[in-house]
């Protein structure tokens, strides 16, 4: 009796577990190739700042894509361009190794190339200068901010991304590059030879105004890991040698680190928030400064249409708390930020993560920061900046002169 209960038993649970598994499907695992798209799906999926991933079902996405032969990388990253292109975000894009190595560069100190900031217009789709980095190639040769490049080479930009664009317009020193250009509706080419670029990003020099009054005037290129640390050790040698006031010069500088931007604003500041984070879920994380700042003379920034990303929100922070007044014209309106990520094949992926508001809760992402005193650019070269052909510099000065005759009064 008792091994018939068990065999019937025994039976039952057999035919539950058939039973069971007629349901279940075979579970394969992964390539390496469907891995790192997976990789990819699981950071934009946890990070991106838009959680309806424009309005599409970004799991399905993800399920169509594996669905695909992946044999290779090149295949894997063709998909993954592909999945991320869906989100119509050109600054969230996928960066093979080389590309991933470049931009670490970058930020951290020296590149070789033509040094030109580029972003694709959000409206316009064209591939479009943020600004020229002073002192590059690209500045000597004449590209200005917002000249849209149409040709690299002859080879038409309207169908690539970003890195695609950059890489083709990277090459040995010495060799040049042609682009074709579209600037206040006409289009001309413009011959780069290309060269070693050096990040300084700090040029500091002792002015002295037709008054008598010395100041100091800082011109900030870059947002890189050494920008804070050297404008600081600019500001404190300008102090020693009498500065009285300062003209920080943020003009065609188009950003870099946000930290940098951060750390930059509190040399200045004393106390006050210096910029709102709005992440997808509209949760606002704040950056304030908690002084003493370094200095406390009247400060005049200039900017203008090559403003972008840290600059603007080292530029919002200042005029939001009554720190400065705005010099020039409005600014180039980028207020997003991007987080890199490492992927684990040395590969790596830029995200949107969240946008930026400046201390008064200004959205300036494709707005700009517009100035105080409205100066249009003029046409000068380099060694006019900060010189009397340099009218916004001068408006600058002319301001500085005002603000310490009212504060000695």
């Amino acid at each position: 009796m008792h091994k018939q209960f068990f065999r019937i038993g025994l039976s039952l649970l057999v035919t539950f577990w058939l039973g069971f598994c007629s349901f279940c499907q075979p579970v394969l695992a992964l390539t390496e190739e469907q891995k790192l798209v997976t990789e990819v799906w699981r950071i934009v999926n946890h990070t991106y700042i838009d959680g309806t991933f424009n309005h599409q079902n970004w799991s399905a996405l993800r399920k169509k894509t594996l669905e695909k032969p992946l044999n290779d990388s090149p295949a894997a990253y063709a998909a993954i361009q592909t999945m991320l292109r869906s989100l119509d975000d050109p600054f969230t894009r996928f960066l093979d190794r080389e590309q991933y190595r470049s931009l670490q560069v970058n930020t951290s100190g020296e590149l070789m190339g033509v040094g030109l900031q580029i972003a694709l217009n959000s409206e316009t789709g064209k591939l479009e200068v943020v600004s020229p980095i002073a002192g590059s190639p690209a500045e000597k040769a004449g590209m200005k901010p917002h000249d849209h490049i149409l040709k690299i080479e002859g080879f038409s930009t309207e169908k690539l991304t970003l890195d695609e664009a950059a890489a083709k317009m990277r090459g040995p020193i010495g060799s040049s590059v042609t682009l074709l250009i579209e600037r206040d509706g006409g289009q001309k080419e413009i011959q780069i030879v290309r060269d070693r670029i050096a990040l300084n990003p700090v040029v500091a020099e002792l002015h002295s105004s037709p008054q008598g009054m010395p100041f100091g005037y800082i011109r900030l290129t870059q947002f890189n890991a050494n920008a804070s640390a050297e404008l600081a050790r600019a500001i404190s040698s300008l102090e020693k040698k009498g500065a009285d006031a300062y003209i920080l010069d943020l003009r065609n500088n188009p950003g870099g680190l946000l930290q940098a931007g951060i750390e930059i604003a509190r040399l200045w500041l004393d106390s006050g928030t210096v910029v709102y984070t709005v992440n997808r879920q509209g949760i606002q994380g704040s950056f304030d400064a908690f002084g003493p700042s370094l200095t406390k003379d009247p400060l005049v920034v200039l900017v203008n249409q090559g403003t972008a990303s840290a600059s603007e929100i080292l530029a919002g922070a200042l005029q939001d708390n009554n720190r400065a007044s705005l010099v020039g014209e409005t600014t180039f309106g980028k207020g997003l930020i991007q987080s890199l990520f490492e992927l684990s094949d040395g590969s790596g992926l830029a995200v949107t993560i969240a946008k930026y508001e400046t201390p008064n809760h200004r959205d300036i992402n494709k707005l700009g920061i517009h100035p105080d005193k409205v100066i249009p650019s003029v046409n000068i070269n380099r060694q006019q900046i900060g010189t009397e052909a340099d009218l916004q510099y001068q408006a600058a000065v002319e301001i500085l002169a005002k603000n310490l005759v009212v504060g000695s009064t």
